[in-house]
């Protein structure tokens, strides 16, 4: 099978944990060159210094938060002057809370807003003017079946999901003529640190979430992204669903 992401460079947000580390590791495996970015750069040094036993890529990392516009811009304009970004993983996203919307935490809001929309939004923005020029370039952003299908207490969580679906069907209108694919990956239940951030902790209450079936993992999702990227210049997938069999979409789940 053709190789055709090697010796690329990717950017990865989120890079520290869940789906974003494991696409580090997948893509590593691919000879592709890593730009790691997260809030948590000793997570950050400790997966580079992991991959560098095993690997001859290329590995940068940077303390970045997406949420920060000029943090966002001056880490990556610092970037761009000694790499040129072939691929742009948006990864960064969270959910913060489970209650209806008239007990909901505006702060909780904020920060799932200033993440899962406003960062992917600064994030692409900076990169994708230097893309313009490459032969092929590829973004994909990170959905979930939540932006399809609203569930009871998701509200706002849903809603920001479905902005990044809407986002990446306008990024693909908004790249017309140009050699830069636009992929919308929608996972379904995965199991991750996720559901622990959702519930504050309580490891108990994430848990209880898997219970019953098998959930996806993380090498699930980058596994798919990973084909995904790895395709012809001419072959752009721009929307994929992907659930547990035991999940067909947020209200069907069987558990047993």
């Amino acid at each position: 099978m053709t190789n055709y992401i090697k010796n690329k460079t990717a950017l990865i947000t989120g890079a520290s944990s869940g789906i974003g580390r494991q696409i580090a590791l997948d893509l590593a495996t691919n000879s592709v060159n890593l730009i790691l970015v997260s809030r948590d750069i000793k997570k950050l040094e400790a997966l580079k210094k992991s991959m560098a036993k095993t690997s001859n890529i290329d590995i940068k990392i940077y303390s970045l938060d997406v949420q920060n516009q000029k943090e966002v811009k001056d880490t990556i304009d610092t970037i761009l002057k000694t790499s040129t970004i072939d691929i742009l993983i948006n990864s960064a996203g969270l959910a913060l809370g489970f209650e209806s919307i008239d007990k909901g935490d505006a702060n909780n809001w904020e920060h799932m807003i200033d993440t899962n929309i406003k960062g992917l939004l600064y994030v692409s923005r900076a990169i994708i003017p230097q893309m313009r020029d490459l032969k092929t370039a590829h973004i994909v952003n990170i959905g979930s079946v939540a932006g399809k299908i609203s569930y009871p207490n998701g509200n706002v969580y849903c809603a920001t999901k479905s902005a990044v679906h809407s986002i990446g069907e306008s990024m693909n209108a908004d790249l017309y003529g140009t050699n830069i694919k636009v992929s919308t990956i929608a996972p379904g239940a995965v199991k991750t640190n996720f559901s622990n951030v959702r519930f504050d902790g309580d490891k108990q209450k994430a848990n209880t979430i898997y219970d019953g079936y098998t959930p996806l993992d993380a090498h699930d999702i980058s596994n798919t992204i990973v084909n995904v990227l790895n395709t012809p210049p001419h072959v752009n997938i721009q929307y994929l669903d992907i659930m547990p069999t035991a999940q067909r979409n947020p209200y069907l789940l069987h558990k047993t």
